[in-house]
């Protein structure tokens, strides 16, 4: 069955309608047409279009076929354009003739538009609960250790001692960044665009606000042909996925060095790593090398979807059918790297010894050096020097901080002071440091209390 035919002598090729069905992805829209239609059921009896009795009818045909749509008979043997067209012809064998009514004054093309939005409004909340967990998963992770101290690094060399706790505090900034991003495309996703027809407005005269009320909408939309062109929503959401993903891919990238044998920072459980086929010893962390490469499938979901739309003419064409399986694919991918990374924090065990020594035997505590002999009056350009040759000479000679005192500091140059000495701990020299945002020991505690109240609230 076609929503349209009275123009053509003859119908579609064979090879045509291989081509051009889309059923076999656009299935899954299958509840969200149903729930817009009963929505578009209901309008129609406010213009007049159906009766009471005839609403009534139809919803309660659209439940029967939303209970059925749950099983994987529902689809079998179905050759239906696309989804719209099966969920007609499978209202007809229920409700006959009456089906026929159930598109009067409406187009696919506002129909595609409201069922992606429904559909997709409830993948981003899906996205966004599971990155909720992910970041309480980050401060359950840091509340195990709260005291440890590791090395922060800058082109992948050792940088300045840092806690534990404030690395991941790091990440936690970044998804709630996302989680905003996320929440900012659903707001543009959550504006019900029912009322536009093809592209110049319905002719019949449907309360478009009772409908938006009615799907849970924000708002309506302003322009018809807008409506019919625009795939904006959807690459706002696969944008906000992107960068999540993004994000996610370096912490999978952290998280794969700190527990090599070279790092040994951290034990991933067992249930998130493999072994070899060959080599018995191995534990591979897979899970996270299969987030960090699902990264580029995102953004080519993104980037394949904003070439699509480029240069396309007003308004729609049928190009856009191919926003759908990037949109899919992406939502999927975001789900389950979120899903599985939180699994991966929660289940790691940090081993806060060897980050210790990793920041204990380098030169981290430099900086401090500089900065206490700048608080004592050296300016810090010569201070600067001053640490350097210090960290020169023990370069040299294979000294650590450790190995140097208060004594052994002033012989080898008279700036140097107690509180010098007393940096050398990179413990110590973090105490420095409780700035809005930096890594002191206190301000890291206040900031972690602080997540836990937005993140109560983000999920509120």
């Amino acid at each position: 069955m076609k929503l349209w035919g009275g123009r053509f002598e003859e119908g579609p090729s064979k090879v045509f309608e291989r081509f051009s069905g889309s059923l076999h992805f656009d299935r899954r829209l299958v509840h969200a047409d149903i729930q817009g239609s009963q929505a578009f059921a209901r309008a129609l009896e406010g213009v007049g279009i159906l009766r009471a009795s005839e609403r009534a009818e139809l919803v309660a045909a659209f439940d029967q076929l939303d209970a059925d749509a749950g099983k994987t008979e529902f689809f079998e043997g179905a050759s239906d354009e696309d989804v719209h067209t099966l969920v007609i012809r499978k209202l007809g064998e229920k409700v006959g003739a009456l089906a026929g009514k159930i598109h009067t004054g409406r187009s696919r093309n506002e129909q595609v538009s409201l069922d992606v939005r429904l559909w997709l409004r409830g993948e981003i909340d899906r996205a966004c609960e599971l990155l909720a967990d992910l970041m309480q998963a980050l401060l359950d992770c840091a509340g195990r250790d709260p005291a440890a101290v590791v090395p922060g690094y800058t082109h992948m060399r050792r940088a300045q001692p840092v806690l534990w706790a404030h690395y991941l505090l790091a990440y936690f900034e970044m998804f709630a960044r996302d989680y905003e991003r996320l929440q900012q495309a659903r707001a543009r996703v959550n504006v019900m665009p029912l009322g536009s027809g093809a592209l110049a407005g319905s002719g019949f005269p449907f309360d478009r606000e009772a409908m938006a009320r009615d799907l849970g909408f924000d708002s309506i939309t302003n322009n018809s042909m807008d409506v019919s062109a625009d795939r904006d929503f959807a690459l706002d959401f696969l944008y906000a996925a992107s960068t999540t993903m993004l994000h996610l891919s370096r912490l999978a990238e952290d998280w794969i060095l700190y527990s090599s044998e070279e790092f040994g920072w951290l034990e991933l459980g067992d249930g998130v790593t493999s072994g070899s086929s060959l080599m018995p010893q191995k534990k591979n962390p897979d899970s996270l090398e299969l987030v960090r490469g699902k990264f580029g499938r995102v953004f080519g979901d993104l980037n394949s979807l904003f070439v699509t739309m480029k240069g396309l003419p007003m308004t729609y064409n049928r190009d856009m059918q191919e926003d759908k399986e990037p949109l899919f694919d992406a939502a999927d991918q975001l789900c389950g790297s979120l899903q599985m990374a939180r699994e991966v924090v929660a289940t790691a065990r940090l081993k806060p010894e060897r980050p210790a020594q990793a920041a204990e035997e380098s030169w981290v505590v430099a900086t401090d050096l500089a900065e206490a002999l700048a608080r004592s009056g050296t300016p810090f350009h010569q201070a600067h020097q001053i640490a350097g040759r210090l960290v020169l000479e023990s370069v040299r000679t294979g000294k650590k901080p450790s190995d140097w005192n208060a004594e052994s500091l002033k012989a080898f140059a008279p700036e140097f002071t107690s509180e010098c000495a007393a940096v050398l701990n990179p413990s110590e020299g973090m105490k420095t440091r409780e700035i809005a945002g930096g890594t002191g020991p206190q301000h890291v505690a206040k900031a972690l209390g602080e997540a836990q109240v937005r993140l109560a609230k983000l999920r509120a």
